[in-house]
């Protein structure tokens, strides 16, 4: 490990909060995730740290930063994502969603291993007034001992993220070892503002729907025009991260994993055809991508816990075709050299769950600075 502060990652994913969390220079101690695919995939791409499948709500401070290599006192900031679904105004909104516990144990966490600051994450939907009791039962944790900054609405597209997927972002500091402002988060006037057209530029266009396995995925990419965004999707590996094989692939051959095919049927594929930029299809309700404009919010679909669907995938502004995974990833905002799970629907269901690398890099820089 390094001498850098160090984070522990709760609801970690494949790893969107923690690679944003390493670029600003943190050292990700621990990641803990119940699903073992999206442990596998956070693995390969975080090998130096520590893992736990442990579900957060059965874990205490104490064997939290055990399992991180830490002592009481050592732990500089505690992240996370807690589970949204039951928050979403995309799903069913049960107020009983036994998930939504998971964003109050996430603030219990935060009081028993005492960092010097937190950030948890979540949709809009969680402002709700319907929800005013879990977050009350969340911050009576921490509201003697943090200052609360937030919530922090964070719309990607504004911080360099070639999407509009808006998510808030709750942060909380010891005013006793730091000070932090909200302001301080708001986008910077100098960020380049990234469309689709150039998120997707250099990956290959035409996909054969015949490339279904990992191995065929691979694909050589061409460079992109330099700029903050092309030098991050194929550099900037903080030290310590990185999935080596990819990396090097990248490197040595311009080739990236993720661009398997898909199979439509010869109808879908003139109906895809006919649509414009930013016009839904009537039928599987995806939208053609806008060359010009930003993806909307990637959705993860549901788990094998629930009936295992596949979310609705945007239709490609050139190729009458959904995206691939590894399209997918450069507009969630994942450098070209992140490793994802080897099939399809695993890898959409990581990067839609995930947190835009370019924005957990930027909101965990204020805090880095800070420290």
């Amino acid at each position: 490990m390094t001498n850098s502060p160090n984070v522990i990652d709760l609801f970690a994913g494949a790893g969107g909060l923690s690679l944003g969390a390493a670029r600003a220079g943190f050292c990700v101690s621990a990641a803990v995730e119940i699903d073992p695919f999206a442990t596998e995939t956070h693995l390969k791409n975080f090998p130096n740290t520590k893992h736990s499948s442990e579900s957060v709500a059965n874990l205490t401070g104490r064997q939290l930063l055990a399992i991180a290599g830490l002592s009481d006192g050592g732990l500089d900031g505690l992240i996370g994502g807690p589970p949204c679904q039951g928050f979403s105004f995309m799903g069913r909104r049960q107020i009983d969603d036994v998930r939504n516990d998971l964003f109050v144990h996430f603030f219990r966490l935060v009081a028993e291993t005492r960092p010097r600051f937190f950030v948890a994450e979540n949709v809009p939907g969680i402002r709700d007034p319907r929800y005013d009791h879990i977050r009350e039962a969340a911050f009576s944790y921490v509201r003697e001992a943090y200052t609360i900054i937030g919530p922090i609405e964070v719309k990607a597209s504004l911080y360099g993220a070639p999407t509009t997927r808006t998510r808030i972002f709750f942060i909380g500091y010891d005013p006793r070892r730091m000070t932090l402002n909200e302001e301080a988060f708001a986008p910077s006037p100098d960020i380049d503002i990234v469309n689709v057209g150039r998120a997707l530029e250099g990956l290959p266009i035409f996909i054969d729907p015949a490339w279904q396995s990992e191995a065929s995925g691979w694909r050589k990419v061409d460079l992109m025009q330099k700029g903050h965004f092309a030098e991050h999707l194929r550099n900037a590996v903080p030290p310590g991260v990185g999935h080596q094989t990819s990396i090097d692939r990248l490197l040595e051959k311009s080739e990236v994993s993720g661009c398997m095919g898909t199979r439509h049927l010869p109808e879908v594929v003139a109906r895809f055809a006919k649509l414009a930029p930013g016009q839904q299809d009537s039928v599987s309700k995806g939208v053609r991508l806008n060359p010009s404009g930003f993806c909307p919010t990637l959705r993860a679909g549901t788990g094998s816990d629930r009936g295992s669907y596949q979310a609705v995938r945007p239709i490609h502004h050139v190729e009458p075709r959904v995206i691939t995974p590894r399209e997918a990833a450069r507009l969630q905002g994942f450098p070209d050299w992140f490793a994802f799970h080897k099939t399809k629907w695993h890898s959409f269901r990581q990067i839609g769950n995930s947190v835009s690398p370019i924005v957990a890099e930027n909101v965990l820089s204020v805090i880095r600075a800070a420290l």
